[in-house]
């Protein structure tokens, strides 16, 4: 029984989350209908399973909330305020009695009770309050009218003609409905001369919806007669998006002019039930004729097979037909209904098959190594196939870690509303980009910081309502969260329309605690970033909130920890927009495998724009400055080798990896670029863990360890740098 019992915590911990958030909907909009049943339905549910799984307390009290709830629905009481609040600390009750033994209710419940008892018993001794309610037109009382009151005056008849209207409007919008595209593509022979990159279009096409390709290579010529740079393939591509015919060109839009190319619209239902046979689809593309068909159905063999047999179709336009079938069966496949969409798995087991996959995907790299070495056409067949397979393994278990922000940020709607009571503001909290996804380990660790964000937010930032209209501005305060992509990161901002940060009045306390002499040579960015030093606090008042200068400390160790970064921007009086930057996963991510002489490291993938060839030449010319012309720009760079104290080779020539960080681009200096390589992240151990400049470390195929560069902090090493060489 108590696997059971557990599944029902788990469930209802869900349940009352999404209670809360429903309630905080009802409060802003009386008038939802849907978010008023949905929160009857929650009580509702919560009081059966308690009562099926041995939870009495909580059905009993759950019950008396269930009547309050009921007389809502029914319009006999109205939505207010006073109710939100009653309503929200039943469901924190609740909540707290999922882990309490004692089969009493304790003081606060009864006191609960005694309230919810006195609100039904004031109700039912003034019935005649309920019909000022209705002839008010309560938007409540006009929510639970019923069905059958609605139906005399319009007639089911007319809506039935009324709907097909609706969907007929929809059709013809281009955008947002699923359209199929048959794609060919032959690019010219001298393709891959211009710097073009098939793959890259390929990727783009799958990117945009249900994919399906395949390649002709009919054209390949023997191996004596082949040359390397020259393109002989040719791809048959079939597209299911709903994203429009405009991103499908635009995949397109460098190709050279002898590349051959057409794109056709295939007219489908895509509808269970309605998969097309190869026949029509040979008569719809125009390759037999419909009595053919019909008199090669007569055979006893598959269609398809009779009609190349006598040569009505070659076995080209075959394959073409064939492909267009089973792409239209999988993409009307996924638009059945699952029967079981979601399945409860333990975050351990995840996250122990993460780890298996992270050790495979090293002993992935080491077979690929020996199969390099020996030199074995089969042994390398063997292990690119191994690559391929661990590769899609890799990427479908770091999607299994991948779960949406969207439910974190829903929590912070009751902190900023029950905070903004206590503090006697007017705050609206706005979120944005609710469904990116990140690694769920930096979502559970993120709850923390974000609260000391917000809070600091509207009690620092958001005035008064006297205030803002005082400085002309609205008298409600506006704290936004967002989350939005950037490349391999995700990107969480707060922004608030408050006070602003006083950079004067935080670098004279800065100074005063020594921890600046002056403000000579440094940055708003730099300026703001004291507020993240222990015990730091500029506030007059040491409020119940905040200001006596812990939480931001915190804030900035726990960021570090999840391999954040952290950018302030604030214009006093105006704003302040804290962003915090995460990579997608903390698992496993894409490398650029560099070598210092005899050391290894690791450059993640995402942050590399170009290599280029720095000579010995240049950097002699160059004296101190340590400047490079890169695409008609001046890029900094720092060498890796002085920078760690590594032995290096003394090359003639040595590499820069052009890296893009969150300001600008910089270079780092190597000796020699080896690859690309999937990077399993190990934590450094105590000892290591404060190290400026690495953010990990990895173990190679070889069983040696090749550290992880923290890019961001290199860079901004290497920017300082440039600086100083400036002033001499």
């Amino acid at each position: 029984m108590d696997k059971f019992k557990e599944a029902f915590k788990e469930e209802a911990i869900e349940l009352l989350g999404t209670l809360e958030d429903d309630l905080l909907k009802l409060e802003q909009d009386p008038q939802d209908k849907d978010t008023l049943f949905a929160v009857f339905r929650v009580m509702h549910t919560i009081k059966g399973s308690s009562s099926m799984f041995g939870f009495e307390k909580i059905s009993h009290f759950t019950h008396q909330v269930e009547t309050v709830m009921e007389e809502l629905r029914n319009g006999e009481i109205p939505v207010t305020e006073k109710l939100i609040d009653l309503t929200l600390r039943c469901r924190d009750q609740i909540y707290a009695m999922l882990d309490e033994d004692t089969p009493e209710l304790d003081k606060s419940a009864q006191e609960l009770i005694v309230v919810i008892t006195n609100l039904v018993e004031q109700r039912s001794e003034n019935p005649d309050e309920a019909p000022e309610v209705k002839e008010d037109g309560d938007p409540v009382v006009e929510a639970v009218k019923t069905e059958e009151e609605k139906l005399p005056e319009e007639p089911e008849t007319e809506l039935t003609i009324k709907e097909p209207e609706k969907e007929e409007v929809q059709e013809e919008d281009p955008v947002n409905k699923d359209v199929t595209y048959r794609i060919k593509f032959h690019p010219s022979p001298e393709f891959f001369l211009t710097g073009s990159r098939p793959l890259l279009i390929l990727q783009e096409l799958q990117e945009l919806g249900e994919y399906s390709c395949r390649t002709i290579h009919k054209e390949v010529p023997s191996f004596d007669n082949l040359k390397p740079e020259n393109n002989y393939l040719a791809w048959d591509i079939l597209v299911t998006t709903n994203k429009g015919r405009t991103l499908v060109d635009d995949a397109f839009i460098f190709l050279d002019a002898a590349s051959e190319l057409e794109i056709t619209e295939v007219h489908c239902e895509l509808i269970p039930g309605t998969e097309p046979r190869i026949g029509e689809i040979l008569v719809k593309n125009g390759v037999v004729e419909a009595e053919t068909v019909n008199e090669a159905l007569k055979g006893q063999k598959k269609i398809g097979e009779v009609l190349k047999d006598h040569q009505k179709v070659s076995e080209e336009d075959l394959n073409t037909a064939l492909s267009e079938q089973e792409h239209i069966k999988k993409v009307i496949e996924k638009k059945k209904p699952a029967s079981n969409s979601s399945l409860r798995v333990s975050s351990d087991k995840l996250d122990k098959l993460v780890d298996l996959v992270g050790e495979l995907v090293t002993v992935q790299a080491r077979i690929a190594q020996i199969a390099d070495h020996e030199r074995n056409t089969s042994f390398a067949s063997v292990s690119e196939e191994l690559e391929r397979l661990t590769t899609e393994l890799r990427d479908n278990a770091m999607i299994l870690r991948m779960v949406p922000i969207g439910s974190t940020f829903t929590r912070f709607n009751r902190l900023v509303r029950d905070l903004a009571q206590d503090l006697d503001k007017a705050v609206l909290m706005n979120t944005e980009g609710g469904d990116t996804e990140l690694d769920k380990t930096i979502i559970e660790k993120l709850n923390d910081p974000l609260v000391h964000i917000i809070r600091n937010s509207i009690d620092h930032g958001i005035e008064t309502p006297q205030e803002r209209e005082a400085k002309g501005k609205n008298p409600q305060g506006t704290v936004c969260l967002k989350a939005v992509h950037q490349g391999a990161s995700v990107s969480i901002i707060i922004e608030d329309d408050g006070n602003g940060l006083d950079k004067d009045r935080i670098l004279n306390k800065a100074i005063e605690r020594g921890l600046v002499n002056d403000g000579n040579g440094l940055s708003d960015e730099d300026i703001f970033r004291f507020i993240f030093e222990p015990g730091f606090s500029t506030a007059k008042v040491v409020s119940s909130v905040s200001g006596r200068g812990v939480g931001m400390d915190v804030v900035k160790r726990q960021i570090e920890a999840l391999r954040g970064k952290i950018k302030i921007e604030s214009v006093y009086n105006q704003f302040t927009r804290i962003t915090l930057s995460f990579p997608l996963t903390l698992a496993i991510i894409e490398g650029l495998l560099v070598r210092i002489g005899s050391e290894y490291m690791v450059i993640p993938l995402s942050s590399v724009i170009a290599c280029v060839d720095l000579t010995k030449e240049e950097v002699e010319s160059q004296k101190n400055r340590r400047y490079i012309l890169f695409r008609d720009e001046i890029l900094p760079y720092i060498h890796l080798k002085k920078l760690f104290e590594f032995e290096s080779d003394n090359r003639d020539i040595e590499q820069v990896v052009v890296i893009k960080s969150t300001q600008d681009l910089v270079g780092f200096v190597v000796d020699e670029v080896i690859g690309d390589y999937q990077t399993v992240i190990k934590t450094l151990g105590p000892l290591y863990q404060d190290l400026e400049g690495i953010s990990g470390a990895t173990i190679l195929g070889n069983g040696r360890v090749a550290l992880i560069v923290d890019v961001e902090k290199i860079s901004e090493i290497a920017r300082h740098n440039s600086k100083e060489h400036q002033k001499v």
